[in-house]
């Protein structure tokens, strides 16, 4: 009987793999590298997936210079001086409040420290005890502990209540030393989603983030996950907010390109439904998303969110030249969905790169043919 159920898992997964792997004009799929037949990211100056950078989804050379000196230093006084000088109401700050405060946990998760050794991210604790009203330190270490309690523990356990707890009152110092700033809320966003806030009370935090920077698409993001099937809300609730926020984008905004987040966020773990990622929801949600990418400023930081979650989906959709199109924008990061649910960023991205490469080739494109 065991083997029964093996042989029908393995015909389940090969029904739902083949339609994406094959195409109508011939197979399109992946060889080993240096068969004949393969098709090489290089040759359209893509980076090797061990140089892909997986901690955030496009270019800050500003932050990567500081979190280099800070963790080589373990002085946090650049990272001060750098969130300091960022716009409390732009999308920036909130990212570089993310990769500081990652980057403390990542460094206390390969050094906890003991005896004899200091333990990882002390930096962040200097920087919180000599500038207790310094507003960015404030906002650091709160996500820093949203991010150690969705790390380290077990949501619903004691113990992460207890960190999310401490990450609460974390968020309410920060926006008493920074009124006008929506991070500290949009860090709570992730608190009211671990603490399973009623409905109402995560309305009450969403409208301050509203009178602060109502057009916020990474407030958006976050808030899209409490609304979830899977969290606190419904397909249709997480549908709704989506299509609310793309509806009420003012021009050039990104926040047209939620609905495509929500389908995401509601993917069927198996899809049998042959052309799915060509539905009529997929493909409008593609479309809005498009048209929010070409209207966006080019030094817009939620772009390269955006574009990577394209990718994902033109890629299912068979739509190789547009993939191909927004690749060239974002190759050379992963730190962005839906990579980063995968244990390897790098590995995830590489092999849609592939698929990308490979169909767009099928279909007579090559390096010569791709507009830049």
């Amino acid at each position: 009987m065991e083997i029964l159920w093996v042989l029908i898992a393995l015909l389940m997964i090969g029904f739902v793999l083949l339609p994406f792997l094959r195409r109508r004009r011939g197979a399109v799929g992946l060889v080993p590298a240096g068969h004949p037949d393969a098709a090489d990211p290089a040759n359209y100056g893509f980076a090797r997936q061990e140089e892909l950078d997986i901690r955030m989804p496009g270019p800050d050379q500003d932050l990567l210079d500081v979190l280099d000196v800070v963790q080589r230093t373990q002085d946090h006084r650049a990272a001060q001086q750098l969130l300091a000088g960022t716009p409390a109401d732009g999308e920036q700050r909130w990212q570089r409040v993310q990769a500081f405060a990652g980057a403390a946990s990542l460094e206390l998760a390969q050094r906890p420290g003991g005896v004899s050794e200091t333990p990882g991210g002390q930096w962040l604790r200097v920087w919180r005890s000599e500038a207790p009203k310094d507003a960015g330190g404030a906002a650091v270490h709160a996500e820093f502990l949203v991010q150690q309690a969705w790390r380290t523990a077990a949501p619903g356990s004691d113990e992460f209540r207890i960190i999310m707890e401490e990450a609460k009152a974390a968020c309410g110092e920060a926006a008493l030393l920074a009124p006008g700033d929506p991070v500290p809320y949009i860090v709570e966003l992730s608190v009211a989603r671990g603490l399973a806030y009623s409905q109402p009370e995560f309305e009450q935090v969403w409208l301050k983030i509203l009178d602060r920077a109502p057009a916020h698409m990474g407030a958006h993001l976050a808030a899209l996950h409490y609304w979830c099937e899977k969290w606190h809300g419904s397909r249709q609730q997480a549908y709704d907010f989506a299509e609310a926020a793309a509806a009420r984008a003012p021009e050039g905004s990104l926040l047209a390109a939620m609905p495509l987040f929500a389908v995401f966020e509601h993917l069927p773990e198996v899809n049998l439904v042959s052309g799915f990622y060509q539905s009529e929801v997929v493909s409008k949600a593609i479309h809005g998303a498009l048209h929010a990418v070409h209207s966006a400023r080019p030094d817009d930081p939620m772009l390269a969110h955006v574009r990577h979650m394209l990718i994902f989906f033109l890629v299912r959709s068979e739509r190789w030249a547009e993939a191909m199109g927004q690749l060239i924008h974002v190759d050379g990061h992963v730190g962005a969905l839906p990579w980063t649910l995968s244990p390897d960023p790098a590995a995830e991205f590489a092999v849609y790169r592939a698929l990308a490469v490979a169909g767009y080739e099928a279909n007579g494109g090559s390096p010569a043919t791709l507009p830049h």
